[in-house]
């Protein structure tokens, strides 16, 4: 079965990098502006702590771990997982999803197969300049352990980043484009590229126990850094991945089978 999907999977990556390579200008503006769009981010960052030693108790270097962390991590939602977006309008609205479903295969993988998505490729490539740029700067001695850690934590960071996504997306089924909600509720990531701790107790614990966008970064990065008090929460972020991705995707079986096709 993973042969077959891993074979099926290179088909469809193949045949959509030869439709982008048609757009090749396309294809490298799409990737630059992702990239752009991240140092925008991070000089803002840069700017403030030109003024200020510390936020909350959290440097320059410290913050840019978690921000690259969040990064990465999203990157592989972003390459992978990005047509999502497009379930609603693209797919539910249209009946598109009546050719899925007659097709010997996984729908959702097949949703999720239709398009790679190139702009990620920007987002991981700075991602993991922002995770080099200041690692050096941390003091961190890692061993092998840590590095084959890291790639966990970032792997998990992802599946939830899916997973929330996922989730959201599959109210398409009842709403037929549930993309208003999916952007809101996505937007929300943008609270994980800083500590926790520089918000209000009820913004900790949404983005903790309600939706966990803690779990992308900031609390990986706390293990890391070992911070008291947080690091017992943070080695929890790969169950919290796995758990995620496992009822986003119990609910998304759930909305296909309310799934009507159009018109009725």
């Amino acid at each position: 079965m993973l042969k077959r999907y891993t074979k099926l999977y290179y088909i469809f990556a193949k045949n959509h990098i030869k439709v982008m390579m048609e757009y090749r200008v396309d294809f490298f503006i799409g990737v630059i502006s992702v990239m752009l769009q991240q140092f925008a981010s991070i000089f803002f960052v840069k700017v403030v702590f030109d003024h200020i030693e510390q936020i909350n108790g959290w440097t320059f270097y410290e913050i840019l771990f978690i921000y690259g962390i969040a990064a990465t991590g999203r990157s592989l939602h972003h390459i992978f997982f990005d047509n999502l977006w497009t379930l609603g309008w693209q797919y539910v609205r249209p009946g598109q999803m009546d050719r899925l479903l007659i097709r010997p295969i996984n729908p959702l993988f097949h949703v999720c197969a239709d398009r790679l998505q190139q702009d990620g490729l920007g987002q991981l490539v700075i991602g993991i300049l922002i995770l080099a740029a200041a690692f050096p700067q941390l003091d961190l001695a890692f061993g092998f352990a840590d590095w084959l850690m890291l790639v966990v934590m970032i792997v998990s960071s992802g599946l939830i980043y899916i997973a929330i996504n996922l989730f959201f997306a599959t109210f398409s089924f009842w709403m037929i484009d549930s993309l208003p909600i999916v952007y809101a509720v996505f937007n929300l990531s943008e609270f994980a590229k800083y500590p926790l701790t520089i918000y209000n107790k009820t913004i900790r614990v949404f983005l903790t126990w309600v939706i966990p966008y803690g779990f992308t970064a900031f609390y990986p990065a706390a293990w890391f850094l070992d911070r008291e008090g947080y690091a017992f929460v943070g080695i929890m972020s790969p169950l919290v991945g796995l758990g995620s991705i496992a009822l986003a995707y119990i609910f998304w079986l759930y909305g296909l089978r309310a799934y009507a096709s159009t018109g009725t």
